[in-house]
């Protein structure tokens, strides 16, 4: 079998600015603080990871309940921010998620630096919750290139079978996708529909890069996934 594992934010959806806008409104409610996020890094970052940068710039102490408070802000707010922010699914969204379920070898899973909660509503909202049955979220680790490991754990508790190296596919559009992909040794699909640009993902290494995801069919017969 095969196993694809795919980021969420701009790799199958742009949220519209939800996401960072949940994150500016958490910041204020919770610890009365401004912050536009122009000096954090958001993209290809873990929940976790962000919530900690955002501390150290505003000098607030990251211990666990504290970080817990934040992220319990920011999951409020983005269930509310979600509907108000003009959102999409991105080219090939949701026809390559059919096509791949349609395959009996392939297995499809997350591999997201969003936490569980905040995946589950982003892709519950956009309609396409219903195909991802496993993942590794920013509750496992903070660090994303530790993510892997926990999705490929649960591939193989969901299928009953493991998933050789060269089996898996990780799915993302910054090169931290791309690093997360090389941390497990699988093979690192780069896709130039977030700020990263097609030779900005070639330069990281990664082994098939794509402009979109919009040829399905394409897409799936060029990473050997199979033939529709």
């Amino acid at each position: 079998m095969k196993l694809v594992l795919f980021d969420i934010d701009q790799t199958i959806l742009h949220s519209g600015g939800a996401g960072e806008r949940a994150l500016t409104l958490a910041l204020r409610e919770r610890f009365g603080r401004e912050e536009t996020l122009d000096n954090i890094e958001i993209a290809g970052k873990t929940d976790v990871w962000i919530a900690h940068r955002i501390f150290e710039a505003h000098g607030i102490e990251p211990h666990p309940e504290n970080v817990a408070k934040f992220l319990d802000g920011y999951i409020e707010h983005l269930r509310r921010e979600l509907g108000r922010n003009e959102g999409r699914l991105l080219p090939g969204f949701p026809e390559i998620l059919e096509a791949l379920a349609r395959l009996p070898n392939v297995a499809v899973g997350l591999l997201t630096g969003n936490l569980r909660r905040g995946a589950e509503l982003k892709l519950g909202h956009y309609g396409v919750l219903d195909y991802f049955r496993f993942g590794a979220f920013a509750d496992d680790s903070h660090e994303r290139n530790l993510l892997g490991p926990f999705a490929r754990k649960r591939a193989i508790e969901a299928h009953g079978t493991d998933f050789p190296d060269g089996d898996i596919y990780v799915i993302g559009d910054t090169p931290h996708d791309i690093a997360c992909a090389k941390a497990i040794h699988a093979r690192s699909v780069g896709v130039a529909t977030g700020r990263y640009s097609r030779a900005a993902l070639e330069a990281a290494g990664a082994d098939y890069v794509f402009d979109d995801l919009s040829d399905v069919e394409g897409v799936i017969r060029r990473l050997m996934i199979a033939d529709l």
